[in-house]
């Protein structure tokens, strides 16, 4: 039975067509939008969602180690106090079921699944200049209308299967991490191939290891990872946290990353070499981020001072691995540390000292091919498998939002979207261009949430998402009680945030450094610095003064 039928068949009548606001996606973003709008603002509000279930991000991501690299007691809403004093969480990074099985309950308690359309893509989004409204069109065919086009579709849901020769051919079983088949894999016995060392490899590798008969990874950029000493929360932990939840959530939104941690107040060659190597011992011991997001400053600004941390994380894997020519295969040598995404790991190099695991170097020799049987590199080498993992990543932040066919300004019926008004994704074509990382000229009514130029993954998401919901609510509650029906970015705006997102960003090494924070990791992709790297709290209070400041950069109209 169709979505469509089932809702005819529940209600006796013909499922709403029309609605205040249109929400795609049904993770922490949409949850909470749906639940703004609807519950605070009485606004009719429909989410649709690919999958069959909530949870975006933790819905798709089930491969082997898939966990929280952020801790539990902030990776989670603020909003409602009996949410925070109800829920306990086991551990200090929850794994994927346990976060599902978060964002299920918040789903149940809130009523969300009532107005969530499931198993549903959106194909085009299309605004009408005439009816001021957005039509929206799924991949069943199915048309709905909304004032308002929210997209909470996530930074990292596009997943990126890269185009090599002979992919398709393969024989034996494959995978995308971002792609896991609900009900697992096993690895028993199997010979394992694994594309890619990033985050989610990371994760995986280990488990992979224990379990296949050979694990073969290829490698092309090595990287720094930090021990995430994860282990069961302590109850009593839990509860102070639970008395102070108001003090803690006031810390993280004034953050600058969306949690507990704080650099120092000076420079890491202000400190003798002894004192430096303490500091930077104390952050391993502890695990997590500190070591790069609450450590010196100056890391993120000078060569000199990241080289201090960069040599300490080279040293430490190199002690982790037995074999020397595998632990320098391992060492990152071609980026300062803490340009890149930095993983959090556990038990990760120590993975290759196994005797059933094999690393290739991909970089000094680039696979060729994938065969039906496995793949061939450069130098002739020939590797068999059963089983092929992709470990390959995302079209991070705008690729989410390019795969819809989203028209803006001049757009008329979706019938006609070979006419009218311009894709997103051809405005894009050089970099995102939007107003706060919320908007984007042209496409009036529109809202992305986390989106590109805005804090989102360069924080940690829940504090950034609900920063984000909470002020596209005030700014539709604003818009009624001054009688407006359209809002969208002033093109001076836009541009002026999209310099200063620049600006910022090229102040540190991290434009330096090829990441998918680039584009880098998606030919043809153009290289622009996506995320804002401003701070999470300088964000939330540069938000709060546009508002004072009459929605500064905003047009409305009615």
């Amino acid at each position: 039975m169709s979505s469509t039928q089932q809702n005819r068949q529940e209600t006796g009548a013909e499922p709403a067509t029309d609605f205040g606001a249109v929400i795609v996606g049904a993770g922490f973003s949409g949850l909470y939008m749906l639940h703004s709008l609807r519950d605070y603002l009485g606004l009719s509000a429909r989410v649709l969602e690919t999958g069959d279930g909530v949870g975006g991000t933790w819905y798709w991501n089930r491969y082997p180690g898939a966990r929280s690299d952020s801790p539990s007691y902030i990776y989670c809403y603020s909003f409602s106090e009996d949410l925070r004093q109800e829920w306990d969480w086991t551990e200090k990074y929850p794994e994927q079921r346990e976060m599902r099985g978060y964002l299920q309950h918040v789903a149940e308690q809130f009523d969300l699944n009532r107005d969530i359309r499931f198993s549903t893509q959106v194909v085009d989004a299309s605004y009408d200049e005439d009816t001021k409204r957005w039509t929206i069109r799924t991949d069943s065919g199915e048309e709905m209308t909304a004032q308002f086009f929210i997209a909470a579709v996530g930074a990292l849901s596009s997943a990126n299967l890269p185009d090599i020769a002979g992919r398709d051919t393969f024989a034996g079983e494959r995978y995308h991490t971002g792609q896991w088949p609900h009900e697992g894999v096993d690895f028993s016995g199997k010979r394992v191939g694994v594309i890619g060392t990033g985050a989610t490899a990371i994760q995986a590798i280990p488990l992979i290891a224990r379990e296949a008969e050979h694990l073969t990874v290829f490698q092309r950029t090595a990287n720094y990872a930090i021990p995430a000493r994860n282990g069961p929360v302590d109850p009593e932990v839990q509860q102070q946290r639970k008395a102070d939840y108001d003090g803690i959530w006031d810390r993280i939104r004034q953050s600058y990353f969306g949690f507990e941690l704080w650099f120092e107040d000076h420079g890491a060659l202000e400190d003798p070499p002894e004192e430096r190597e303490r500091k930077y011992q104390a952050h391993w011991d502890e695990g997590g981020f500190a070591l790069w997001l609450g450590n010196y400053m100056d890391i993120f600004f000078t060569r000199e001072a990241n080289d201090t941390v960069s040599e300490y994380m080279r040293r430490k894997i190199q002690e982790r691995v037995d074999d020397p020519e595998t632990a320098e295969k391992l060492t990152p040598r071609d980026h300062p540390f803490g340009t890149k995404r930095v993983p959090l790991e556990t038990n990760y190099y120590e993975a290759f000292n196994r005797d059933n695991v094999t690393l290739v170097d991909v970089k000094s020799d680039p696979i060729q091919e994938i065969t039906p049987t496995g793949l061939r590199t450069g130098d002739g080498g020939e590797y068999e498998f059963d089983v092929l993992v992709f470990a390959t990543g995302f079209d991070a932040m705008t690729g989410p939002l390019n795969n819809i066919n989203i028209r803006g300004r001049g757009g008329r019926l979706l019938r006609d979207r070979g006419r009218g008004g311009r894709l997103l994704r051809d405005k894009w074509a050089e970099g995102p261009a939007t107003y706060l990382g919320l908007t984007s000229a042209d496409f009036p009514n529109m809202f992305t949430i986390t989106g590109p130029q805005s804090p989102s993954v360069l924080s940690n998401m829940p504090v950034s998402i609900e920063q984000h919901v909470e002020f596209v609510s005030r700014i539709i509650s604003d818009m009624r009680e001054r009688g407006a029906e359209v809002i969208e970015a002033a093109q001076q705006a836009e541009d002026e945030w999209v310099a200063h997102t620049q600006e910022v960003a090229h102040s540190t090494l991290l434009p330096q450094t090829a990441t998918w924070y680039m584009g880098a990791n998606i030919p043809g992709k153009p290289r622009v610095f996506m995320p804002y790297l401003g701070g999470v709290g300088n964000y939330r209070q540069h938000c709060d003064q546009v508002a004072a400041n009459d929605y500064e950069g905003f047009v409305f109209s009615s």
